[in-house]
């Protein structure tokens, strides 16, 4: 569209700082020039874009308002990195200060483009800019947001631009046992249908208390198999996901005793950006990171996930998995379609394993009505369930292990 005369610059918007060199990088290659601010006018005449995090906008919302209508704003192009970010709630537009920014922002602009591979919010609020149709569920009239262009995982797979990922699930029975008493109650990790117990569970498994604990067993796995990739891809690398910082630094330790490059990345950590940059380069073996490297992270070297967090909300699950399903050029010049997979280890918690079977569809982002003092919710969003999984009695206190490999490819890919 700038090469038809339609556009004159862009205005891309970020959730991250660390996001902003990926954008740079990606507009080098195709010849445009992409500014970092602060701003001064004279470099806004003559770059060919503008880059913001949601937050920078925030404080140079007026300065940035006044220049981009002297700049004939009605052919830029505004575009938002990972949209879901730009809630707006109906009822306190000025409560949710990112969508309003970026709405005052861009509403003389030709256009504004979304992107998200996360197309939905936990607290079930809209995004902005983003078109709304009104659909039925179970006899009742919810808003759904429709985009424009919807790309499946699987499609992509199908395809070779990304990636497939296998699952290892490490099942066990988790003891509850209290402290000088007798009495013993276990429960089985991968098939306990109640949701306290399926959380305390959880707790249990991701300690690394001693060696033959499930997080333990999860992480030597997830080692072993990082080795065997390093046979055909020597530059793979693997990512942990910790719960807190404690639990990080114990994981990070472990990993090192046993002779690994250790990044340890976390919301406190000292030039979080250089280290994650240094990573991406190639300068560890292992990422060991708490909330980190979700969104946005881009390091295609990542072949191997090991999640042992508490977090089991899908999107923070899918997010973290699928930094594992990056390609690059190079690799895709060498490898068959469908292409090698990553792996994924984590506890065989019945809601990771629930997301593991669907991470590869995409799904509707419905917003579901407010319910009011003796409203029913609806249907298909009610209580959790666990997954009907058959219980068997395993040998030893880590247990055996769960694989699922999503998706099924059609006949003709697996040949």
């Amino acid at each position: 569209m700038r090469e038809e005369g339609r556009l004159d610059r862009f205005l891309v918007f970020c959730h991250r700082t660390s996001i902003l060199s990926q954008w740079k990088k990606a507009a080098t290659r195709l010849g445009l020039s992409l500014l970092e601010g602060p701003f001064e006018p004279d470099q806004i005449k003559t770059a060919d874009g503008l880059l913001l995090t949601y937050q920078g906008a925030g404080r140079q919302h007026h300065d940035l308002l006044n220049q981009i209508e002297q700049l004939n704003s009605g052919r830029w192009l505004a575009i938002a990195d990972e949209a879901h970010h730009l809630g707006v709630d109906p009822d306190e537009p000025d409560s949710t200060a990112w969508g309003q920014t970026f709405q005052e922002l861009t509403h003389s602009l030709r256009l504004r483009l979304g992107l998200t591979g996360t197309p939905f919010r936990a607290d079930n609020l809209g995004f902005c800019a983003a078109r709304r149709i009104s659909v039925q569920v179970n006899g009742t009239w919810v808003e759904q947001i429709r985009p424009d262009l919807c790309v499946e995982p699987r499609e992509l797979i199908a395809a070779g631009d990304v990636r497939p990922l296998e699952f290892r699930f490490q099942d066990g029975w988790v003891e509850h046992s209290k402290e000088g008493q007798p009495d013993r109650d276990v429960s089985p990790l991968s098939a306990e249908q109640r949701e306290s117990w399926r959380a305390r569970n959880l707790r249990r498994a991701i300690r690394l208390a001693d060696s033959s604990s499930i997080g333990q067993h999860v992480l030597l796995r997830a080692q072993r198999k990082l080795d065997a990739l390093r046979v055909n891809h020597p530059r793979a690398a693997g990512l942990v996901i910790a719960r807190d910082i404690d639990h990080a630094e114990t994981i990070a330790q472990l990993l090192i005793e046993d002779g690994n490059r250790v990044d340890l990345i976390h919301s406190q950590s000292p030039q979080a950006t250089e280290r994650l940059n240094g990573f991406q380069d190639g300068h560890a073996d292992w990422l060991v990171s708490i909330d980190m490297c979700a969104e946005g992270f881009d390091a295609p070297r990542l072949r191997v996930v090991a999640y042992l967090t508490t977090v089991v909300t899908r999107s923070r699950f899918v997010q973290g998995i699928t930094r594992a399903v990056r390609m690059t050029p190079d690799l895709a010049a060498v490898e068959p379609i469908p292409r090698s997979p990553s792996f994924v280890f984590a506890p065989a918690d019945p809601l990771l394993m629930e997301y593991a079977r669907s991470w590869s569809v995409a799904a509707p982002y419905v917003l579901r009505p407010r319910l009011q003092d003796g409203d029913e919710p609806l249907e298909d969003g009610g209580s959790w369930r666990g997954p009907n999984l058959p219980l068997e009695a395993v040998e030893d206190g880590a247990g055996n292990v769960i694989r699922l490999k999503t998706p099924e490819l059609p006949s003709f890919l697996q040949r």
